[in-house]
């Protein structure tokens, strides 16, 4: 079989893979969603069963809303997220430009110490991060969230942009020099558009562990009014006894976002995932 004619099938075979791996990953998904409409007898007695005229219950939902801002908690992390993300975009596509378009002495060590965050932790870093949110004033602000999640998501999308940008036609960006473009409004203009893909690519991927972490939140905003959606949720699981209607209410809402964002960029995603692969 000729490269031509096996593209088309290696591109189906991993769009099938795609999808089936989509469907074991929401599995646990809806798990959570069906037993979150469930009293908590039915949660224990069957787990896997729909929600019953018997069995429904919105008692979950009624602690979670009553008990706790978990609406501020909500605000929290969307505030959180959306900012993170859009800095991690913004100063790794910018820092991924630099390194696939300009050539100077060290340009390829300083992308590997820009991708060692990728191998290094930074929770590593958590006693001296918290030293020196403390000597900047910035405990209990979401500030200090989004500066050490945008820390966090910077090595992933430089590492992955730069690879993309460099696919980008010299030929364009030469064309647009000619026209009298400045070098912003070929990375806006230019550039920007063409790596939708991967700028999609690199916000799922930057925003699923943002929203889902526990850590930093417990150690840096612990206070009431800059709780995250999973620290929020903690209220309800307790030493001896946990609401188990409330957790997984809360983690139903608390899923939602990413579900949507997730369908907004599945399309990007995939094309983000695939296009190096069909080539």
């Amino acid at each position: 079989m000729s490269k031509a004619r096996s593209a088309p099938v290696r591109a189906a075979f991993i769009h099938l893979a795609l999808i089936a791996y989509t469907l074991v990953a929401l599995f646990p998904v809806f798990l959570t969603l069906v037993n979150s409409f469930k009293s908590r007898s039915a949660i224990f007695s069957a787990p896997m069963a729909l929600p019953s005229p018997s069995t429904f219950s919105l008692i979950g939902y009624q602690t979670v809303l009553q008990q706790g801002d978990f609406v501020g908690y909500f605000q929290n992390s969307l505030i959180v997220t959306v900012a993170s993300i859009a800095l991690v975009l913004l100063f790794g596509a910018m820092a991924a430009f630099a390194l696939s378009e300009y050539r100077f002495r060290g340009n390829t060590l300083l992308g590997l110490y820009l991708a060692l965050g990728i191998m290094i932790p930074i929770r590593l870093g958590t006693v001296a991060i918290l030293q020196g949110m403390v000597a900047a004033g910035l405990v209990n602000t979401l500030t200090s969230l989004i500066l050490v999640y945008t820390a966090q998501g910077l090595p992933l999308a430089i590492f992955i942009l730069s690879e993309f940008m460099r696919t980008v036609s010299d030929d364009l960006k030469s064309a647009g020099r000619i026209d009298g473009l400045s070098e912003y409004a070929i990375f806006f203009r230019l550039v920007l558009p063409l790596v939708r893909p991967a700028m999609a690519t690199v916000a799922v991927f930057t925003m699923i562990p943002i929203w889902n972490d526990l850590w930093f939140p417990l150690i840096l905003a612990p206070g009431e009014s800059t709780k995250t959606v999973t620290l929020g949720a903690q209220m309800f699981i307790g030493q001896f006894v946990t609401n188990w209607n409330a957790v997984l209410s809360a983690l139903s809402l608390a899923i939602l976002p990413v579900m949507v964002l997730y369908v907004i960029f599945s399309r990007q995603l995939i094309r983000g995932i695939t296009s190096g692969a069909v080539k």
